[in-house]
């Protein structure tokens, strides 16, 4: 009787992308490769003070780089390219295989952040298969809100993976149709495991197509009778395009404002994907040569970050540009959990101002969701059938919304794993079994340092935000181990200047001065005895009388003749 062959074990995991929507990258490692796909970024909310970036830890990959064979992305938005110049600075990636838009937005991206290695980027199609290691690549198109969008087939010896990056099924799509049939082709053939997008996992139906958007688009310019200004995604080009032929049709002109639309537009013109003549476009600084109702204005800031486009016109900060009484202002999405107080903050600000603002609370329709809602997710996981099931891109509750839906069409619960970052599945002779964890915690990025903060730091200025910061100036004799004069105590931040501020800092500086004198009086004491005796001090004082923890910055001048 012939033995059955044994098939090396395959690591499925995810570094990013799991019980969070962001920073999505995602990993199949054998014992020789090691395959990542996609390296996004997240972008922090407003508790993360003075963050720019939060990337993965790639740890597990340098200490695996001898075995990593390429990057494959499944299509250019930040979630899932965002993190490239961190990575490639932390580890060596041999390729880099993408959809044409996505290769030409992280070329660019590469020269914004002046990484000058030679790195190779491949464009990718969907008729093509490449080898990478013992692992065979192969793609199937899907609709999503930017064009070359792509689901990957990983096969490997222990069996087929299929992730179906970020899609939608929409059956009038303004881009790119998905491939059903090459997608049911794959389902009949075999999938082992899947992982599919869970962000609208928790939405019943189907997600609008884009030609509703369309339509709105169409009615807001019939309706216009002075300035437009349209904010939305820099990487949502079909939106783009949309706006640009509406801005045709009504004979308007069109300037792009902020540095990423302005880079997204202007590559996404040299690939194709955006058409339009030349003369549709006008510079900031020409825009006086045309009455207001023919002026379309395009930019970044739909989220209310106080840097984009949007908030520097509103603020008077772009030069040539001002917010004018009558001018509408459209947000093309809707805002991102955590964003809605920023965006908030600028509607009312440009409504002060004298514009007219519409959001998608008032007109639903002018923006559409690129991701899959109940009904899709039903259908896509009908087409694929796979054995194992892994619903990935999303927070917990998407993620858990997902696998109850893929129980309820046939897949028995034993075979789905809702996984967090750093969870292991192992697949082998076309089963899985779940794995040792491995590191994925988060890195948080201030500025371009790919070395990253730590939490301590985060925390930091939490304190500092919130509750601000007390200094404690304390003259001592280390050598005859005595305090000699009153302490000192400052603050900023914390309380406001008055009578209770007075009171407060007088009675912090008598406990300060107490708890030392007693310590001093028994004990030969170090620098680090009383910086520490006087942090418990302020603290425990300050938390009791205000119900505030401010930060505690010590500080001891010594008696040095």
């Amino acid at each position: 009787m012939e033995k059955s062959i044994i098939s090396q074990p395959i690591k499925v995991y995810a570094l990013g992308g799991l019980g969070e929507v962001g920073k999505n990258t995602y990993c199949v490692e054998s014992n020789n490769s090691i395959l990542i796909i996609d390296a996004g970024v997240k972008f922090p909310n407003e508790t993360l003070v003075g963050v720019d970036y939060v990337v993965p830890d790639y740890t597990q990959l340098k200490d695996n780089q001898s075995k990593i064979k390429a990057l494959v992305i499944t299509h250019g938005h930040e979630d899932h390219i965002g993190g490239i110049p961190f990575l490639i600075q932390t580890i060596n990636v041999p390729v880099i295989y993408a959809p044409p838009l996505a290769a030409a937005l992280i070329r660019n991206k590469l020269e914004e952040h002046r990484i000058r290695e030679r790195v190779k980027i491949v464009e990718i199609q969907e008729t093509d298969i490449i080898s990478v290691g013992e692992f065979k690549l192969s793609f199937f198109r899907v609709t999503h809100s930017i064009p070359d969008a792509f689901g990957i087939v990983v096969d490997t010896p222990a069996g087929r993976i299929v992730t179906t990056g970020d899609f939608k099924i929409d059956l009038t799509p303004v881009g790119p149709d998905i491939n059903l049939r090459k997608i049911a082709r794959l389902g009949e053939e075999g999938v082992d495991l899947l992982l599919a997008d869970s962000t609208n996992a928790a939405l019943e139906g189907y997600t609008p197509s884009e030609k509703n958007v369309v339509n709105s688009i169409h009615e807001i310019f019939s309706k216009c009778v002075s300035r437009l200004i349209i904010s939305t995604f820099s990487s949502n080009i079909s939106r783009i395009q949309q706006i640009i032929d509406a801005c045709l049709k009504y004979k308007r002109k069109v300037c792009v404002i902020g540095r990423s639309m302005e880079s997204a537009v202007s590559l996404a013109r040299k690939i194709g994907y955006i058409k339009a003549p030349d003369s549709t476009f006008v510079d900031s600084m020409d825009l006086n040569k045309y009455p207001l109702n023919q002026i379309t204005i395009l930019c970044t800031g739909s989220q209310g970050e106080p840097m984009a486009a949007l908030s520097r016109i509103a603020q008077g900060d772009v030069k040539g540009i001002k917010i004018y009484p009558g001018d509408t202002i459209v947000f093309s999405c809707n805002p991102i959990p955590g964003n809605t107080l920023l965006v908030n903050k600028l509607i009312n600000l440009l409504t002060r101002l004298g514009a007219t603002c519409i959001t998608t609370s008032q007109y639903p329709n002018i923006h559409s969701s690129g991701h899959p809602s109940k009904q899709e997710l039903r259908l896509m996981l009908k087409l694929l059938t796979p054995k194992y099931f892994m619903p990935a891109h999303g927070e917990y509750y998407m993620l858990k919304s997902h696998a109850d839906i893929a129980e309820k069409i046939g897949i028995p619960r034993e075979n789905i794993f809702i996984c967090s970052n750093g969870d292991t599945l192992i697949l082998q002779n076309h089963k899985i079994r779940e794995g040792e964890r491995v590191q994925a915690d988060d890195i948080f990025i201030d500025g371009n340092d790919i070395n990253g903060i730590s939490t301590a730091i985060i925390r930091d200025r939490q304190i500092l935000k919130e509750d601000g910061v007390v200094e404690v100036l304390v003259a001592i004799d280390a050598k005859n181990n005595m305090i000699l004069t009153q302490p000192v105590v400052k603050t900023i931040g914390f309380v406001a200047e008055g009578l209770y501020k007075d009171h407060l800092m007088r009675h912090a500086s008598s406990q300060i001065y107490d708890a030392l004198h007693e310590l001093m009086s028994f004990n030969k004491v170090t620098f680090a005895d009383i910086k520490i005796t006087i942090k418990s001090v302020v603290s425990k004082y300050f938390t009791r009388k205000t119900q505030r923890n401010p930060m505690v910055i010590p500080v001891i001048i010594n008696k040095t003749a």
